[in-house]
């Protein structure tokens, strides 16, 4: 181990950017659908050893604050965040398969240029990891203060895009993903960067042998220490349910090709109403005990709430004691808002209750937005260039105002969540107290755009954790899958799987007392980045002192 400690340390040149990529990518196995969370422990040792080989000699100021190591760690940073946004990200390539005739010469840019924008986060985060290095063990807090910070960063900077946060190692292995209770995926990162770093200790070349090995053994006790408390919380049994709901969620695995057009709208409702009304026991009317029918994200080629006919069909299929939520655009015109301005139609990505005779009783509208499928940023210099949002809407779809809770009869008050709004922790509830009422998530989504690759399951895993840091129950209907029905410990209770044609049904599960992070994370994340750096810049300081 030492020998190719200080070969990592040592390398130069393509072999240095090799290895830090392959490095990157082997760490995208510790996530969905592979979950092997070990996987995690090859780029996070190799990121101690990598900075460790980023020093360079210094002159003048230089010498004080280090830029030309810092510039040379946030370079082999880049090659090692490229190497895992790639492995981790391949599948976006699928979507541009979808319509090849409109899309393939974009391939290259959803499969190479994405993972090499993101990339640009881990280098600024090897960079400020280089900044607070240290020779010891403290320089395992000064990897976890930059990667984190740089995480954070990826979260919200330009809309933000977490997915595949390191977390995810510890989020995709369910006793350990009970973590997220108390510190959410962002704390999860924290712990996944810091416990995985660990054993790069113990090939220094200098220093006691205690020293060495002290940092992989607290790593080991704080892993037990989180799985026992993840194994106690799981060990409470099944959560009760909510009296008098019986869920259905229809899975229509539609494709994104020709056929899905206004002019088979007639063919395309009608096989939702017959899957639907799939008998799946001995009573051949399937719909008669169900309570919520549950579609998934936009399943229309048309305007639902502006169809009278096709509410008429859906009101006529349905007993009167069910009640349709359903994925659906809608539209508004500038002369309803404000009458004798015509202006223009404004297009939403919505989520609508339906209840008896076609009566749409509310409706949520996606306030975040995906860039480049929703709508296009910069958009008159894109479309100038031949690029298009990938859903067909005149102009992209506008966001909506602000989160709210969805009023559902029958159903406790719904927190929606529209594709990957669900990625988002600490940002799938409306805020003030109106958070404290939900008791229920609803995650409609269509991930048929990526086929049968990685993205659906990550997807999943993704809003699963959602479950977990709110307490709170998670229904999640996807046109191709994967389906579920998640109870407030991040437990699947129901499933039906990827690329799967059909209905599943279940019971709600109740939602549990609020957790930690649902109470004090606005408190405990600055606290936990504090905590992070402080340790770095005191080994920094004792180094340099």
């Amino acid at each position: 181990m030492f020998d190719f400690a200080q070969w990592v340390v040592l390398s130069a040149g393509w072999p240095r950017r090799l290895a830090a990529a392959l490095a990157g990518a082997v760490g995208a196995l510790a996530l969905a659908p592979v979950d092997v969370m070990p996987a995690m422990l090859v780029p996070m040792v190799a990121a101690v050893w990598l900075i460790d080989g980023a020093a360079r000699r210094e002159t003048g100021l230089g010498r004080v604050l280090g830029w030309r190591s810092c510039m040379a760690a946030a370079v082999v940073g880049w090659w090692w965040g490229f190497g895992y946004f790639l492995a981790g990200l391949w599948w976006l390539g699928a979507a541009f398969l979808v319509e090849p005739d409109r899309y393939l010469w974009a391939l290259p840019f959803g499969v190479v240029a994405v993972p090499a924008g993101l990339a640009l986060f881990p280098a600024f985060g090897f960079g400020v990891a280089r900044l607070l290095w240290s020779s010891g063990p403290g320089r395992l807090f000064a990897l976890t203060a930059g990667l984190g910070t740089s995480e954070w960063l990826r979260s919200w900077l330009f809309t933000g895009f977490p997915w595949n946060a390191y977390g995810m190692a510890f989020g995709g292995t369910l006793t350990l993903a009970q973590g997220a209770s108390a510190f959410g995926l962002e704390g999860l990162t924290l712990l996944t960067i810091l416990l995985c770093a660990a054993p790069a200790t113990l090939a220094d070349p200098v220093g006691s042998r205690l020293r060495r090995l002290a940092p992989t053994v607290l790593a080991a006790v704080a892993m037990l220490v989180l799985l026992g408390f993840g194994a106690h919380r799981l060990d409470r049994g099944p959560t009760r349910d909510v009296p008098n709901v019986r869920l259905r969620l229809m899975q229509p695995d539609t494709p994104e090709d020709g056929s899905f057009s206004y002019a088979n709208k007639d063919k395309i409702l009608a096989g939702y109403l017959a899957l639907s009304n799939r008998a799946t026991g001995p009573d051949p009317d399937g719909l008669k005990t169900v309570t919520h029918l549950i579609w998934p994200e936009s399943p229309f080629p048309f305007i639902l709430s502006r169809d009278p006919d096709a509410l008429g069909t859906i009101a006529a299929a349905m007993p009167d004691s069910t009640v349709l939520v359903t994925g659906a655009a809608r539209a508004e015109r500038d002369a309803e808002i404000n009458p004798g301005q015509p202006g223009r139609t404004h297009y939403f990505n919505a989520i609508q209750v339906v209840g008896p005779g076609g009566t749409v009783l509310d409706s949520y509208d996606k306030v975040h937005l995906v860039p480049f499928g929703e709508y296009l940023p910069f958009d008159a210099l894109l479309r100038a260039v031949g690029l298009t949002n990938f859903v067909h809407v005149p102009g992209g779809f506008d966001a909506g105002t602000r989160r709210r809770l969805l009023d559902v009869p029958g159903l406790p008050p719904v927190a929606p969540q529209i594709c990957y709004e669900a990625i988002f922790p600490g940002a799938v509830l409306p805020e003030g107290p109106e958070a404290g009422k939900a008791g229920v998530m609803l995650n409609v989504t269509n991930d048929g755009w990526f086929g049968t690759t990685a993205g659906p399951y990550q997807h999943l895993a993704q809003a699963r954790l959602r479950a977990v840091e709110e307490g709170l129950p998670l229904i999640r209907a996807a046109n191709t899958g994967v389906s579920a029905i998640v109870d407030p410990y991040g437990r699947i209770t129901a499933s039906l799987p990827l690329d799967t044609v059909g209905v599943l049904d279940g019971t709600l599960p109740q939602r549990i007392a609020p957790t930690l992070f649902a109470r004090h994370w606005g408190t405990l994340q600055p606290a936990l980045y504090l905590a992070a750096f402080g340790f770095a810049l005191l080994s920094a300081i004792r180094r340099r002192g």
